[in-house]
């Protein structure tokens, strides 16, 4: 039986780790969670006269340097005084350079929000009248790249090993004292607070790159690093790591200390290791609280306690069960996991639900607002996914709890038939060994005398007197004797516990709910780093895109051009999508397919978009390539509504090239 279980125990752990990492890997990069809410010039707005500043109006406080609010002119020319200034709590300007020409300027702003994630954006205004522009206006994407990528994977692993250490940590001491001394315990938990230590300090230095260029060669720019440690998230960052040196001393003593102590001793120890612990426990609990969702927004106060609550909660129950999984699976034969310690452990896990719930509705009321949040929002939706993996979470710890509780009302007789079967063994033994005692001696009796009296065997001195030889072979047998029966013995209590129906069962019911919380956990860290509902309702409501449109939207607009470069495999379709075809942010898409239809890639595609009427453009967008064929660009900035050439640019070799065009109406 174990042997069948084992190869699916890791290929399902495999496909799991493989859903969680795909689901990173999904995520679009941080969204931004302080919205545009307002600008002045409004975003397309036609001016008579030029202002004398740019001011932008956030949905929260954000941080700002020289850099993060320009303002450029139609050639590219910075024409702004790159002093910005805070006029007000969230409202922001910058002020320009007297006597610009008529034309069309570009404002670009790049801030972090008070929640420490990156924000950025793009918009036009026109003093005078629109004009051509060499500046291209696609959103930027803040908190992308690959440090982008491998701030999200930090994040995630500074979740799981601070659930195994905190939540390890807790099984031992609350349900398991005994655990302190087994192997595969003590690695787990110190595994756990290795990979918090170690994404903490990943997430010390990819901070200052992922919050400003997002260049990897910044990364150990010892400026930016500077900058990061006077920040909130930085501090953040660095009390996190002091508080691991304080964790670090009560793990030596619970693996150390605690472990040799007489039961008497351990009971005062335990009290002690419980309150610094859980002042630990807290304390990194609150490194996130205080630099993240919780720290901004709607009555922060009573936000950050419950979050730290909620953390020590999902900790207690993921990390115990983790924990828990491993003690079963991996755990010494001869010393296996006391059913009370999981019942202990089912109890802290039900009271950690109700935690969960508790915090989990007034989190999801402060940062949603509304039901329609719920499907309307990026937030909202994965927040309902969360909401089912942790419904599905809790249907599999029931079984779990049926299976404790079938552990416990089976314990009796099952100790009762262990005593019944050690009983008889040992008289089986006894009369096995009395008849070899005869059947030796009768042996003995009838051996011939040649053997019985040979003087040359009992005389040999070599033979008899070698005693070191004898000795030595002796111990070496009485060794090897010794392992094979401590083996013997291990793989006899290994089957028994497998052979048991309800620990077995307890063991796969276990399996599965550790199974859906890795799944769980990268949602959780998915949904940390996307813009809450509550705020992008609002910037939905009152953004600088919803008071620029003047007419409705007409929907998606898909044009689809054939080409031919004149090289070979240099024909094919070229199909643009923009949706939703208004005016303000658009997503464009562009497949290139061969005339059968089947995707390919091709070495460069470009895009520009003009609209002649109003002498605006062109306004050059560089989609990124997401897959065989298939380009994509986010956030691209349409001015004004009207009709549009969309030229499209293909390049088939190094000389093969052509440029296509098609009109689109925007609305």
């Amino acid at each position: 039986m174990t042997q069948t279980i084992a190869p699916r125990v890791r290929i399902l752990v495999l496909l799991l780790l493989a859903a969680a990492c795909a689901l990173l890997a999904g995520a679009t990069p941080a969204s931004a969670h302080a919205a545009l809410t307002g600008s002045d010039p409004q975003q397309g707005a036609v001016v008579d006269k030029a202002p004398a500043q740019v001011s932008l109006t956030f949905s929260e406080s954000v941080s700002m340097d020289d850099d993060s609010l320009r303002v450029l002119d139609p050639k590219g020319k910075r024409v702004d005084d790159g002093t910005p200034s805070g006029t007000g709590g969230t409202t922001y300007s910058v002020k320009l350079h007297a006597g610009l020409p008529d034309g069309t300027y570009t404002v670009s702003y790049q801030v972090v929000s008070a929640d420490s994630h990156p924000v950025a954006g793009a918009y036009t205004f026109s003093i005078g009248a629109p004009s051509k522009t060499s500046v291209s206006v696609t959103g930027q994407e803040a908190g992308g790249g690959i440090v982008g990528g491998l701030y999200g994977f930090g994040r995630y692993v500074s979740y799981a090993g601070f659930a195994v250490l905190v939540g390890g940590a807790a099984f031992v001491l609350a349900c398991w004292p005994r655990g302190s001394g087994v192997r595969v315990v003590q690695r787990l938990v110190v595994s756990g607070w290795l990979a918090l230590t170690a994404a903490t300090l990943l997430l010390l230095l990819l901070r200052g790159s992922y919050t400003s260029s997002g260049k990897a060669a910044d990364v150990f720019d010892l400026n930016l690093l500077g900058e990061v440690l006077q920040t909130k998230a930085g501090a953040a960052l660095v009390s996190r790591l002091l508080l691991l040196a304080a964790a670090a001393l009560f793990i030596a003593v619970l693996f150390g200390a605690y472990d040799k102590r007489e039961d008497e001793e351990r009971r005062d120890l335990t009290f002690g290791l419980a309150v610094g612990g859980s002042v630990v426990a807290l304390g990194l609990a609150a490194t996130w609280a205080m630099s993240e969702h919780a720290s901004v927004g709607l009555q922060a106060g009573l936000a950050m306690p419950v979050d730290v609550v909620h953390l020590i909660a999902v900790a207690t129950w993921l990390g115990g069960l983790v924990a828990l999984l491993v003690a079963l699976y991996r755990g010494p034969a001869d010393t296996p996991v006391p059913d009370d310690a999981v019942r202990r452990f089912s109890r802290i896990a039900f009271g950690s639900v109700i935690a969960l719930v508790a915090t989990g509705t007034y989190q999801s009321w402060r940062q949603l607002g509304s039901w329609t949040a719920f499907t309307d929002t990026g937030y909202g939706q994965l927040l309902l996914v969360k909401i089912g993996l942790v419904a599905v979470l809790v249907g599999v710890a029931y079984f779990s709890r049926r299976w404790t509780a079938q552990l416990a009302q089976a314990l009796p007789a099952a100790i009762a038939r262990q005593r019944e079967k050690e009983r008889v063994g040992a008289s089986d033994g006894r009369k096995n060994e009395k008849a070899k005692v005869e059947a030796r001696a009768k042996t003995e009796g009838k051996a011939p005398g040649t053997a019985k009296g040979s003087g040359t065997a009992k005389g040999s001195g070599t033979a008899k007197g070698s005693g070191t030889a004898k000795g030595s072979g002796g111990s070496q047998r009485a060794a090897q004797l010794a392992r094979q029966r401590a083996a013997v013995d291990a793989a006899r209590q290994k089957r028994q516990r497998d052979a048991d129906p309800h620990r077995f069962g307890l063991r796969r019911s276990v399996l599965a709910e550790a199974g859906v919380a890795v799944v769980l956990l990268a949602v959780t860290t998915i949904l940390t780093q996307t813009e809450p509902g509550r705020t992008e309702e609002e910037a939905k409501a009152s953004g600088p895109s919803s008071t620029a449109t003047s007419a409705p939207s007409t929907g998606a607009v898909t044009l689809d051009m054939p080409f031919d470069t004149g090289s070979q495999n240099g024909k094919g379709v070229v199909r643009v999508e923009l949706d939703p075809a208004r005016v303000g942010a658009n997503d464009l898409h562009v497949y290139v397919e061969r005339p059968d239809g089947t995707a390919f890639d091709i070495p460069e595609v470009k895009v520009a978009l003009t609209q002649e009427a109003k002498d605006i453009g062109p306004l050059p967008v560089v989609p990124d390539h997401i897959t065989t064929g298939h380009w994509s660009a986010s956030g691209v900035q349409i001015p004004m509504a009207g009709d549009w050439e969309v030229a499209v640019t293909v390049r088939t070799s190094d000389i093969d090239q052509v440029t296509l065009s098609k009109n689109a109406q925007i609305g």
